[in-house]
């Protein structure tokens, strides 16, 4: 089926074919053509154009943008939506001034979590997640990581990775795994003990059912040391699971140079970093990802994202929709705060959450901007949005008019 949307305002994020991130001045670009056209042919995007050369024949279906901007979908490359319950009560710990960390010493946090996880079946597990991916998708997301981490146990890690197997396999949405068993320490387990654990048994029957795209550490003072990370990592790596890494969220761990030492896709938070992590990755196939609802959330510092874009990096942002300190996957929510508290251009954090963030879960040959050959995953705003500063400006005014996956009408 042929797709035909005209009237279009202003046509977002447009990209030149192989071009896969954006890094340094170029964060500051964004692709557009006023007055515009765009043709989809089945899922995927087929051509584009001003309105002067639009092909008013052809098409087996027409969609009037009434001019609004039609853009890329947004692309969350870190989130952790695959849990059990929820950890209000921790909410109320954290406005009584408690850390995250204090909470984690207390048996909260992500142990709370694998409690809770252990205790629900796989199919109520599904549906619970199930619920958060469908609101993401309706605020605009058609494309996510999940990662497992919930678990801490061989048989529990791989339920929350077959949670993620069977989301990829109901939604239309690009859904990546990652496999994240060393998130935390289990109760009454030493580290090492554990760090052999993942490395021996949970690597090798993840691999085995072909689970994860990924592998990720939580590499942090209190949890996994540089030299446990590079462990994990490498026997993750021999059975084919490309890294990501959690890096620098509490402190300056080591994480940014394990992750680059092990050529990974992204080094995620990057609250806490220095010109060490900056020259760290300069010239590296490593994407910078910050996290800024967690830093919201937890009232932490946010990631210095402007001084990486100066340094010629380039930045994703994603939005950590986790249950204890990122408890939402508004991507739009992500982009203000961008703007708003790390002092991003309206550009910049629109390629930081569509082109840049696709990179970062390894999808941006196939989505994150407007491209001949991409997949036709689009937000077509309300006629009211005319501006990409308009976005995160009016940051919680509904502007989705109507959303496409693979072409075809989702969540209007």
């Amino acid at each position: 089926m042929k797709t035909l949307i005209k009237n279009i305002g202003l046509l977002a994020g447009i990209v030149p074919e192989g071009v896969l991130r954006k890094e340094g001045t170029h964060m500051d670009e964004v692709g557009c053509i006023e007055n515009a056209w765009l043709l989809v042919d089945g899922e995927i995007i087929s051509g584009f154009g001003p309105a002067v050369g639009s092909p008013l024949t052809g098409a087996d279906r027409t969609i009037d943008a009434e001019g609004a901007i039609v853009m890329p979908s947004f692309c969350d490359s870190h989130t952790h939506i695959v849990y059990a319950g929820s950890r209000e009560g921790e909410f109320e710990d954290k406005i009584r001034g408690l850390s995250y960390a204090q909470i984690a010493a207390r048996g909260g946090g992500i142990l709370n979590s694998a409690d809770r996880l252990h205790e629900t079946s796989e199919d109520e597990l599904y549906e619970q997640s199930m619920s958060r991916v469908r609101e993401m998708m309706a605020m605009g997301t058609g494309a996510m990581e999940i990662k497992s981490g919930y678990g801490l146990s061989t048989e529990d890690e791989l339920k929350m990775l077959r949670v993620i197997r069977r989301i990829r396999e109901s939604v239309a949405a690009a859904v990546r795994s990652t496999f994240l068993g060393a998130h935390a320490v289990p109760r009454d387990t030493d580290k090492e003990t554990y760090v052999q654990l993942v490395c021996n048994e949970m690597v090798p029957r993840v691999a085995g059912e072909n689970l994860a795209d990924f592998i990720d550490v939580f590499c942090e003072e209190g949890f996994f040391s540089v030299r446990d990370t590079d462990r994990i990592l490498s026997a993750g790596e021999k059975y084919g699971m490309k890294v990501k890494l959690h890096a620098n969220q509490l402190s300056c761990s080591g994480g940014v140079q394990v992750a680059v030492k092990h050529g990974a896709l992204s080094a995620d938070h990057l609250e806490r970093t220095t010109e060490a992590e900056i020259n760290c990755l300069r010239g590296t196939a490593t994407m910078p990802t910050m996290l800024p609802g967690s830093s919201f959330f937890l009232r932490e510092p946010y990631g210095n994202a402007k001084g990486f874009i100066d340094a010629g990096l380039g930045i994703a942002l994603a939005s950590d929709y986790n249950p204890g300190s990122s408890p939402s996957g508004d991507m739009r929510f992500v982009m203000a705060l961008g703007c708003i508290r790390m002092r991003l251009t309206p550009a910049q954090v629109f390629n930081a959450v569509t082109l840049n963030s696709a990179y970062a879960m390894g999808v941006s040959d196939i989505c994150g901007s407007i491209t001949p050959g991409k997949k036709a995953n689009l937000i077509i705003t309300k006629p009211s949005f005319r501006s990409i500063a308009s976005i995160p400006y009016l940051h919680h005014t509904p502007f989705i008019g109507q959303i496409l996956i693979n072409g075809e009408y989702s969540y209007l």
